[in-house]
């Protein structure tokens, strides 16, 4: 494998007094895609957040070599990690242009964004008639392919996918893979992925870990994982 772009070890996490984290560990290396399982309330949400900076964490957390364990979310997206979280979360009274542009607020290389904005178009082509538009008049799939162009905007190193498939029809969802399979192996994009849909996310990706109640439970290559028993039993309906 690859060196580690991202490093977590020992990483724990809690909201107020509940610890929702008990000492994760995982890598993911430049230029591959990781997928996170687990059922509700395993802790994968939260390992993304740990890694952006969005909820209280304690443990290593290293980026491309460097510390980033007590990073904000703005120092985490200055050093090109972009989180697309759970229910899309774009802006619905701004336009789908505002949206994009908002992508590359850490970004000072003005001409490039203009550039990338005129990218995204030709890798979403649907979004040029839609500039204008309010966000938040977009169908749901819309606003969570809005929401993984915004985050490209950023020209991250890692992206953060946390549950792209969640209430949205399996047209769209294929979409959304596809793009992200794509630019993988175009690009080189590194993508840490969360999904509950494990037969999608295996498909998607070269590795994985599965979580129960904030702890790796196993991990291995997406292959090995599918012929593990207790995954086929528990995630795989099979």
């Amino acid at each position: 494998m690859a060196e580690a772009l991202l490093q977590l070890e020992g990483v724990e996490a809690r909201y107020g007094p509940v610890k929702a984290l008990h000492g994760v560990s995982l890598e993911v290396a430049e230029g591959e895609v990781v997928a996170v399982l687990g059922a509700n309330g395993a802790g994968k949400t939260t390992t993304l957040r740990a890694i952006s900076g969005t909820v209280s964490r304690s443990g290593g957390i290293r980026f491309a070599g460097k510390s980033i364990s007590r990073s904000s979310p703005e120092a985490a997206a200055r050093l090109g990690i972009a989180h697309v979280p759970e229910g899309r979360g774009t802006l619905s009274a701004l336009s789908v242009r505002e949206n994009l542009r908002l992508g590359a607020y850490v970004r000072r290389d003005r001409s490039d964004v203009r550039d990338d904005e005129e990218r995204m178009l030709v890798y979403f082509p649907w979004l040029e008639e839609r500039l204008d538009q309010q966000a938040g008049t977009l169908s749901g799939g819309e606003q969570q392919i809005l929401a993984l162009a915004r985050a490209l905007m950023l020209r991250p190193r890692l992206v953060l996918l946390d549950e792209p498939s969640l209430g949205l029809a399996p047209k769209v969802v294929a979409e959304i893979f596809r793009i992200v399979g794509d630019l993988n192996e175009r690009e080189g994009l590194t993508v840490l992925v969360v999904e509950q849909n494990a037969n999608l996310a295996l498909d998607a990706s070269s590795r994985a870990y599965v979580l129960e109640v904030g702890r790796v439970a196993l991990a291995g290559t997406s292959a090995e994982l599918r012929r593990d028993e207790s995954v086929r039993r528990s995630y795989l309906g099979y």
